[in-house]
């Protein structure tokens, strides 16, 4: 552990007393790079639990400003963030937090002209992006770059979540949801609303999926699709596969490594 400082040891103590993660696994974290893109509901609870992880380098796209109403459920932000930059905001709480990460905030809005240079390098993103534009544009440049992508959304009561990466066989976004939804078909939260609680709990998922992700622990969502349902107090879970004629990832060929293993 010598790339681990004595205070970061003390401060990850509880991550590397575990089996499936210790000293290497807490250096695999310290050297990943992942990009959140969205610091809104989902990103709030992802961006905290990395940075408290230890991720090295965490970069974080949002062009919103913080409102009111996001205070409801955006738990990174404070009343005094109101009017500022969501992703200067979000960065500020993360060193507050954990002074040994290095944060990237992105202050613009996710478009075909940044994504390929933002996913490039990167180990891991995660997308917590409201609308399906953005997450179609988001899973076309991490299957050209080979990088997997951990996808959650939220509605009203129901999250779902999966991790999409179709360079280790696991299917890609639009192999599922292979087309956009017709405006007005798939209000986002502002328009149908949510439940204040839904995105740290499927948002607190996600980051724990980038960490077993990233440390190589346990059983990862590729070719699962989770939902959880907080009206009824269910958890589902659906096998979903590559789609050999999906447009976006039916050319691309497989390996059967796991994504963490360039970290070790």
């Amino acid at each position: 552990m010598a790339e681990l400082s004595p205070d970061e040891i003390r401060r990850y103590a509880r991550h590397i007393f575990l089996r499936e993660v210790g000293g290497p696994g807490q250096g695999r974290l310290k050297r990943a790079k992942v990009l959140v893109v969205g610091a809104g509901g989902l990103g709030a609870p992802v961006l905290l639990y990395l940075a408290a992880a230890g991720v090295g380098q965490i970069t974080v796209i949002d062009d919103d400003e913080v409102d009111l109403s996001n205070l409801q459920r955006q738990v990174i932000f404070r009343t005094s963030d109101i009017g500022r930059p969501k992703a200067a905001a979000a960065a500020e709480a993360m060193l507050a937090l954990n002074p040994h990460v290095a944060v990237m905030p992105v202050l613009a809005r996710l478009e075909a002209e940044n994504v390929a240079a933002l996913v490039a390098g990167q180990d891991l993103v995660i997308d917590g992006s409201d609308n399906f534009a953005t997450r179609h544009l988001i899973n076309r440049a991490c299957v050209e770059a080979a990088v997997p992508l951990l996808s959650g959304a939220i509605a009203q009561w129901e999250g779902q979540l999966s991790l999409f990466d179709p360079a280790r066989d696991a299917p890609c976004l639009a192999c599922i949801f292979p087309v956009i939804p017709a405006e007005g078909l798939a209000p986002n939260c502002a328009e149908a609303g949510v439940m204040g609680a839904l995105p740290g709990i499927v948002g607190a998922t996600m980051a724990a999926e980038a960490i077993k992700e990233i440390v190589g622990a346990g059983l990862s969502l590729r070719g699962r699709l989770v939902i959880q349902d907080l009206l009824w107090g269910e958890s589902r879970e659906i096998a979903i596969a590559r789609d050999p004629a999906c447009p976006v990832c039916g050319s691309v060929a497989h390996s059967s490594g796991s994504g963490a293993a360039h970290l070790s």
